[in-house]
């Protein structure tokens, strides 16, 4: 590592980062397997959510811990084999074991509505572009 405290060492470590950044070398996140829940639609509906904007249960909203808000992600059902393509607009779950929440719709979809929870993989695929954010949860 060079000595940052130089001049030439500090613009040495700025170009290092810059190319590292330019190249795609940052970490993306990893696809993850673990528990699903979703949100109870009365509970939630119209609450705001970690972006700002209101939960609409006919959404494709999710929350997930650490993904960043407006990474898109694909959720797979892993007794199913459904998948569904979510927006994390929220933070939580904050039940032991829980990966990420869903919207009602997207339990639906997933096939999960009735037992409440799933095993499933959580990859995400990118992001989306802020102009997309409208004060409406969900890309649909």
């Amino acid at each position: 590592m060079p000595n940052v405290t130089s001049r030439s060492g500090y613009w040495l470590a700025a170009f290092l980062v810059g190319v590292g950044v330019a190249c795609g070398t940052r970490a993306e996140p990893r696809a993850q397997q673990g528990e699903a829940s979703f949100y109870h639609p009365e509970r939630f509906s119209g609450r705001p959510m970690a972006n700002g904007d209101r939960f609409e249960p006919n959404s494709n909203a999710a929350a997930h811990r650490t993904l960043p808000l407006g990474t898109v992600a694909d959720v797979e059902n892993l007794q199913t084999g459904e998948s569904r393509r979510v927006v994390i607009e929220d933070r939580g779950p904050y039940a032991n074991g829980r990966i990420i929440d869903v919207s009602p719709r997207t339990a639906d979809e997933l096939g999960m509505r009735e037992s409440g929870v799933a095993p499933v993989e959580v990859r995400p695929v990118g992001r989306l572009p802020e102009r997309a954010r409208d004060g409406r949860s969900g890309t649909e």
